[in-house]
């Protein structure tokens, strides 16, 4: 069963392959340590990353590239003829501008005229209560 060394090749590409799969789904490869990072294959407008990371991390790097993915197809469907690069720039422009309103970074978060009229008041109301109460 020799047939000048067919077989064997053959076993050894399938093995490869399956190997191959078994990086795209995330999943632990023959021979791979515990702590070993894993291989994981995302598609992000049509295109696969290969990208490694922790076994703990797996679903949301999934989910991270889920999300991206969605992002930067709605501005590609809402733009016109718009190139991936630029497509990836809005929406990390879009991203950032979101995390740091969650941050409540002063620069980004619009001011609430209502909110900070109120604390005024309170201010005052305060101060008058102090100087009453002497």
């Amino acid at each position: 069963m020799t047939d000048g060394g067919r077989p064997g090749k053959i076993m050894k590409e399938a093995v490869k392959d399956a190997r191959k799969d078994a990086a795209k789904e995330g999943l632990p490869t023959e021979g791979a340590r515990k702590d070993d990072p894993l291989t994981v294959t995302v598609r992000i407008m049509s295109r696969e990353y290969t990208v490694a990371c922790p076994a703990e991390e797996h679903e949301a790097l999934v989910a991270s590239a889920d999300y991206l993915n969605e992002r930067m197809t709605g501005i590609r469907r809402r733009g016109k003829a718009l190139g991936a690069e630029r497509i990836a720039v809005m929406t990390a422009l879009n991203l950032a501008r979101e995390l740091l309103t969650l941050k409540g970074h002063s620069g980004v978060t619009p001011q609430d005229a209502q909110a900070i009229d109120k604390v005024h008041q309170l201010g005052l109301d305060i101060d008058h209560t102090l100087t009453s109460a002497d």
